[in-house]
């Protein structure tokens, strides 16, 4: 375990270096501040709550920019240091290859964690200050988009740590994850949408809908945002929400699942790699 804790700060303090934290933190907060500012303008109108429309703006956002960012800083967490010859070095010492795949995880959470808490956290801490009135529900649709995003970004940590322990180059783990986001955040989606829409209900009925949702971590993230926390009528999926079988709890379980998966295959290739 403490191998994998000085692991881990290593990759903090490359972070810092290498102004990684910075960046992101900078960038989350800059643009949920814009959508907090320019989303809850007419939530006097539609009767939504101030913080329910961040929590709405805000995991739409998730969806796309947190998986890419979690890809950027993790695709070439193995193979870059394989290609720097930094990875021998650090082998050297008395420390398992399973300790340093884990404490780098750890370290790459931890600061996606450490930007998003304190970036989507800066609109909570501006609508306090504007005096916007908010309820206790809010503030818990809120602290669960913000544990969930966290879980979402762990989750392309993973993969980005798969693609790293099987390709041979930097460039390679680059297009990869690349494709591995768009497939993930557009493609899926809409080739799901055309086939509902071929299928007219015929074979696709709603349980193997759900079923197939568990395929995707950003459609998980979806549902437990926007139908679990009573956002869903303002997100426009009151519907779904009133006749998803699948309540939170499982949800969460599949994201685990998508962490757990690509971490454990990556252990499993990593170990078996000529250095």
């Amino acid at each position: 375990m403490r191998n994998i804790i000085i692991i881990a700060g290593k990759e903090i303090k490359e972070g810092l270096r290498n102004r990684w934290v910075l960046a992101t933190t900078l960038l989350l907060a800059a643009l949920s501040l814009s959508l907090t500012f320019l989303g809850s303008a007419p939530t006097g109108n539609v009767g939504a709550g101030a913080l329910d429309v961040v929590v709405v703006s805000l995991s739409s956002l998730t969806i796309f920019l947190l998986p890419l960012i979690a890809l950027l800083i993790s695709h070439d967490a193995v193979v870059g240091e394989m290609e720097r010859g930094t990875m021998i070095l650090l082998l050297s010492y008395p420390v398992g290859r399973y300790q340093v795949l884990l404490g780098k995880f750890c370290g790459h959470v931890l600061i996606l964690a450490f930007a998003t808490v304190i970036g989507y956290g800066a609109a909570a801490v501006a609508l306090a200050v504007t005096g916007a009135s908010v309820l206790a529900a809010s503030w818990y649709a809120f602290a669960s988009m913000l544990g969930t995003s966290i879980l979402l970004g762990a989750v392309f940590v993973a993969i980005g740590y798969l693609i790293s322990s099987l390709v041979r180059d930097r460039g390679t783990a680059a297009g990869l994850s690349v494709g591995i986001w768009l497939l993930m955040v557009l493609v899926f989606d809409m080739g799901l949408l055309g086939v509902l829409v071929i299928d007219q209900g015929r074979i696709i009925s709603a349980p193997v809908l759900e079923a197939l949702l568990f395929l995707n971590p950003t459609d998980l993230y979806r549902l437990t945002n926007l139908t679990g926390f009573n956002v869903s009528q303002f997100a426009g999926m009151a519907g779904l929400a009133g006749t998803a079988s699948v309540g939170v709890g499982a949800l969460l379980l599949g994201l685990m699942v998508w962490i757990a998966a690509p971490l454990g295959l990556a252990t499993v290739f990593f170990a078996r790699r000529e250095l």
